[in-house]
Parts: C-alpha cells; sequence; structure tokens
C-alpha cells in the first residue's frame, strides 16, 4: 500500500514523502495515528494544499518536544518490584510503568513515547529512550529495586550481586563473631575449675585433719 506521510517515520521518510509499506502496518498503526494518508490523489493535493500549515504546526510541536527533552534527559526514575534474592522481579516493568513514574515525578510523558524493545524483569539500572516527538528523542534511566534504600545504592554504582555479596559477608562477620563470643565465655569457664594440681593439693589436708581426730579420741 501506498501512504503519504503527514509526518516524519523513523526508517520510513519525511513529511511528504509518498511510500510503500505492508498493508498491515498501514492499517494498524499510520493510519489510525495520524502519521499518514493514503496515497490518493485527492489525499495528495489536500496534503499540498495544508503542507504549510502541518509544517508549521510540526515545528511548533517539535520546539515544545526539544524544551521538555533538554528537562527529563538523563533523568533516574524508581520503580520499586518485589523479587527474588537473585534479582528476577515477580513481574514486569512495562512502559505504562515508565509513564507513570515519570509523570509522577512531573513530565508529561505518555507510554506511546516509551520505547522498550521487551519488558523490565531484572533488578538494577535499565537505560530507556522517550521519543516525543519524531525528531526529537530523550535517553532515561529506571531504577528498579526493591526498597528506596536498595534504589540509592545501585544508584550509587552497585550491582544486585554486589549488595548480595555485601549481606552474606556481614553474616559471615556476624556469625564469626558470636562465635568467638562463645569460645571466649568457655575459655573463662575453664579458668574458674580446679587444676588438678589444686585438686591434689587439698587430699592431704583432709588426711592430716582425720589423723588429728583420731589423735584426739586415743588421748
Amino acid at each position: 500500500m501506498e501512504v503519504i506521510l503527514l509526518e516524519r517515520v523513523a526508517k520510513l521518510g519525511q513529511m511528504g514523502d509518498v511510500v510503500s509499506v505492508k498493508e498491515g502496518y498501514a492499517r494498524n498503526f499510520l493510519l489510525p495515528q495520524k502519521k499518514a494518508l493514503r496515497a490518493s490523489k485527492t489525499n495528495i493535493d489536500a496534503f499540498e494544499a495544508q503542507k504549510s500549515q502541518l509544517e508549521a504546526r510540526n515545528l511548533e510541536s517539535k520546539k515544545e518536544a526539544e524544551s521538555l527533552a533538554a528537562k527529563l534527559d538523563g533523568q533516574q526514575f524508581i520503580v520499586i518490584r518485589s523479587a527474588s534474592d537473585a534479582g528476577s522481579l515477580y513481574g514486569s516493568v512495562t512502559p505504562r510503568d515508565a509513564a507513570d513514574v515519570a509523570t509522577e515525578a512531573g513530565f508529561s510523558v505518555d507510554r506511546k513515547q516509551i520505547i522498550l524493545t521487551a519488558p523490565i524483569k531484572e533488578l538494577g539500572l535499565h537505560d530507556i529512550m522517550v521519543r516525543l516527538h519524531p525528531e526529537v528523542e530523550a535517553n532515561v534511566q529506571i531504577n528498579v529495586a526493591r526498597s528506596q534504600e536498595e534504589a540509592e545504592l545501585q544508584a550509587s554504582g552497585k550491582s544486585i550481586q554486589e549488595l548480595a555479596a555485601e549481606e552474606e559477608a556481614a553474616a559471615d562477620f556476624e556469625i564469626a563473631e558470636l562465635f568467638d563470643d562463645i569460645g571466649a565465655a568457655q575459655a573463662s569457664d575453664d579458668e574458674l575449675l580446679p587444676t588438678d594440681d589444686e585438686e591434689g593439693s587439698e587430699e592431704p589436708a583432709e588426711g592430716a585433719a582425720e589423723e588429728t581426730v583420731a589423735e584426739s579420741d586415743e588421748s
């Protein structure tokens, strides 16, 4: 199917270009999104008559997108999700989720503007692209974590694997300290018990006492 583009479409053409596309792509995307019209003589003539207005409108929307992109580019947004110790999410982070957190932060972003080749299914920092206009894009980062504290640690540059290793090391250290305390307590108890020499030195004293009692009886 041949269509005339009403705006620039990536990997397809610029405004005013007549291009050949698959019928399904035209019917499901280009035509309903008003990015193109069927390339009939009537539509081509109508486009030429409105071309200057369309170009002016496109320029205005492009300037607005560029203004938003200057503020949005480089931003990081936190998404809290449940996940396994290995970092796999119980679910996923979708374009809608990304658009929602950006909007909550004060940026007007639609889920259709979020470019994700696949849903995010792992904890960590994920770079994504936001297409604000056919000619304007911004790059943002989604920080997916199990808690605000974990998100802050990830933002500082630590991966989920490093965090897990630190937690394991801390647990091992606590166990080692516990065994050290138990060993020290056992050693202290051992010091309080009498030695063999001390036990042996007490026996003659008891025998001497018995002899003294015997002598007293004989007298």
